[in-house]
């Protein structure tokens, strides 16, 4: 009995060594901007934890490297919003439809890509979507879908999914009202961010029942992920009339005050 706990304890050794070397490897990012100008304006950001970091400018789906440079970039349906990364594939919250209209004349779904060459690789439909589907995040095992909200309603919505992407639940966020609702969300330090539009811009952060453990006057609206050693990311982006868009990335920590602060 002894031998077989000792041998447990060395096994939980060699996983919280393993694990806290593969952190020490995975790369530390910086400020970066995206290569190139594109038509439309970035929606949102993640990173696959090896170097490689994921761009969705709603009609335009890009894939750099830590740095910015474009390694494969591909035209896709007008409005891919918000992504995430989870075991090799792209995951983008897509809505064909009307956003934030009180009737829920949206047309949700989440397409998924092969993170390695951004080839398409699903499409799943997701009615309960009925604002129009914006942004997604991964945490356990499941999928949580965020996105628009009609006018004076004064909770947010996130719509929990399963791996094969059947409906689990819908989760209230007693928010308040945020304008065009959620916008890009993650799931990092043991917490819910959702980056939100307005005037200031709004982020949310919630446990992970979704109850409220924040809201601050910060810009992630344009992406928020997670990324190695207590670091966060956050889109950036501007668009010049005539000319097109472009878009960067900034490091972030969390903070109790703030929620999230630039790391210069």
């Amino acid at each position: 009995m002894r031998r077989f706990v000792l041998v447990l304890a060395i096994a939980g050794f060699e996983a919280v060594a393993r694990a806290a070397q593969a952190e020490e490897r995975a790369p530390a990012f910086a400020a970066a901007a995206c290569e190139g100008i594109y038509p439309k304006h970035l929606q949102g950001i993640c990173a696959d934890g090896v170097g490689s970091v994921y761009w969705s400018f709603t009609d335009v789906l890009v894939k750099s490297d830590a740095r910015g440079k474009v390694e494969k970039k591909i035209p896709v349906a007008s409005h891919h919003g918000d992504l995430c990364y989870h075991d090799g594939k792209v995951l983008v919250a897509v809505n064909l439809g009307r956003f934030n209209d009180p009737q829920g004349n949206a047309d949700s779904w989440v397409y998924v890509y092969n993170a390695a060459d951004l080839s398409e690789l699903a499409r799943h439909k997701i009615a309960e979507a009925v604002y129009g589907a914006g942004g997604i995040a991964a945490r356990g095992g499941r999928f949580f879908v965020v996105g628009g909200l009609p006018p004076a309603v004064e909770e947010n919505y996130v719509y929990e999914y399963d791996q094969t992407f059947r409906f689990v639940q819908r989760h209230v966020v007693r928010s308040g009202y945020t304008l065009m609702g959620i916008q890009t969300a993650a799931w990092a330090d043991g917490y819910w961010w959702f980056g939100c539009y307005g005037d200031p811009k709004i982020l949310l952060k919630t446990n992970a029942e979704f109850e409220m453990a924040g809201r601050y006057e910060f810009d992630c609206s344009l992406g928020v992920a997670g990324a190695a050693r207590g670091r966060m990311l956050v889109g950036r982006g501007s668009c010049r009339p005539g000319i097109g868009c472009t878009g960067r990335i900034e490091a972030a920590r969390p903070d109790d005050a703030r929620g999230l602060v630039v790391v210069e």
